[in-house]
């Protein structure tokens, strides 16, 4: 009887250790932005992924069809939007494969997939291109919207430089950056998928009322063969840009409560399917009407071709801007939790508003540099569109699907995943290529900080 009493206070220990851990560990994840609020309806779904969807990658895609030309865009759109939903659909299924434990983030579902360490060296990086990448690439256009916004309201006025419009783009970011979690940007998430159907609208609009240009051409614009496959590729990244929603897809659908009788997938697909629709009704009008209207003359933002009525393409700038404020929030949600991840739970601070203040204000500040130093537009969409959009949304969800749930080899499945996994590769190959090459003709004759 007498060795009894260490053997039972020693299990006493570790149980209280244990739920000492269990509510350490409840308390950050109350705190941590993705995982503090779980009472998201099924409609959040459906706003968070259009304004994840559809950015200002849109006003590209009629450019993107002047250098792919009509068979060739056309398909790649159509196919981008088929691969893209099959994808989301995997991933808003394999949520909650395991029972009683939710993939709240990207990483979750790729260290299940793939195991612990290797699932954090494949996906955390892409996350992370795809998430800093966006948001710099979101400056940008946030910044030259305001510009253009300026520039035809104001059209006798001094010209500012596009480093002064950044940085007024930036300063809402500075206030907005501290919402808490998801749940709390979904009034922001709103408006913007509000105004990227009405700037879509305006877009596709105006160009039917301005007609078909005068000598309009759709041959390709390049002049040497090299040129035209270069611009090609390049053309394909920027589509694949306009299709990056699913790198914050399983953080929007750990926002929406779950029990086994009623899991998170069916709101969470009802939502996507919506915001599908409306990314159909967004890109399509606008990418093959804009490059009907304009063949190869067009820009690679639609609405700087569009000069007049200037009220309206003020307007529509002006809905870029605030689209761009709630895109730039949702991607930026998932980095602040990985930080702050980081900083709680390996560096051991406290969870405090004064360390989510310090570094969501670090990080605002840094994309703000990075996109005043490079502000190349059309060159880095293609860039960041194939060199990491391609993998995470084409084909990372596809290969995790084939790991996990090992579908019979020359099946259905099977044959849809590897296509793919194909597809996307030759993406993420190609793409790259023509915007760094885009980018390096556009440093050529760019002068920093002008």
């Amino acid at each position: 009887m007498g060795t009894q009493g260490p053997a039972d206070n020693n299990s006493y220990a570790r149980t209280t250790s244990i739920q000492e851990k269990t509510e350490k560990q409840k308390a950050i994840d109350d705190w941590l932005p993705i995982t503090s609020s779980r009472n998201a309806k099924w409609w959040y779904s459906a706003f968070h992924n259009v304004t994840a969807m559809v950015g200002a990658g849109v006003l590209s895609l009629p450019y993107a069809m002047s250098e792919l030309g009509w068979g060739p865009g056309v398909t790649v759109l159509v196919l981008s939007w088929i691969i893209t939903l099959y994808t989301l659909w995997q991933m808003v299924e394999m949520h909650e494969m395991v029972p009683g434990k939710r993939f709240d983030r990207y990483h979750e579902l790729g260290q299940y997939a793939f195991g612990e360490k290797l699932g954090l060296y494949i996906v955390v990086p892409q996350q992370l291109i795809v998430e800093v990448g966006v948001n710099i690439v979101y400056m940008v256009t946030g910044g030259k919207s305001l510009q253009k916004f300026h520039n035809t309201v104001c059209s006798d006025c001094k010209n500012i430089k596009l480093t002064y419009f950044i940085m007024i783009f930036a300063s809402v970011h500075f206030v907005l950056s501290h919402l808490p979690n998801f749940n709390s940007i979904s009034g922001v998430s709103l408006a913007a998928a509000v105004m990227s159907l009405s700037y879509s609208t305006i877009a596709w609009a105006a160009s039917v009322d301005k007609g078909v240009k005068e000598d309009v051409q759709y041959g390709y614009k390049a002049k040497s063969t090299s040129g035209t496959v270069f611009n090609f590729f390049s053309a394909l990244g920027d589509v694949a840009f306009a299709y990056a929603g699913h790198n914050v897809v399983l953080e929007i659908q750990a926002t929406i409560p779950s029990t086994p009788e009623k899991p998170s997938k069916g709101p969470m697909w009802r939502g996507v399917v919506v915001a599908y629709i409306v990314v159909a009704l967004c890109y399509f009008p606008v990418a093959l009407i804009g490059y009907w209207m304009f063949g190869n003359s067009v820009d690679d933002n639609i609405l700087i071709t569009l000069k007049k009525p200037a009220w309206l393409i003020a307007m529509a700038n002006m809905f870029v801007v605030i689209h761009v404020i709630g895109s730039y929030q949702i991607y930026a949600m998932p980095v602040f939790d990985m930080i702050e991840t980081v900083m709680v739970k390996k560096l051991n601070f406290k969870p405090s508003r004064i360390l989510r203040f310090v570094v969501r204000n670090i990080y605002v500040a840094f994309t703000m540099f990075v996109a005043i130093t490079f502000p190349f537009f059309g060159g880095l969409l293609g860039f960041f569109g194939g060199f990491a959009f391609a993998p995470t949304t084409y084909f990372l969800p596809c290969i995790m699907w084939l790991a996990i749930y090992k579908p019979k080899r020359f099946g259905l499945s099977w044959w849809a995943n590897w296509i793919c996994i194909v597809l996307g590769l030759c993406l993420m190959i190609l793409s790259p290529i023509g915007g760094l090459r885009t980018i390096i003709i556009q440093a050529k004759t760019y002068k920093f900080y002008s």
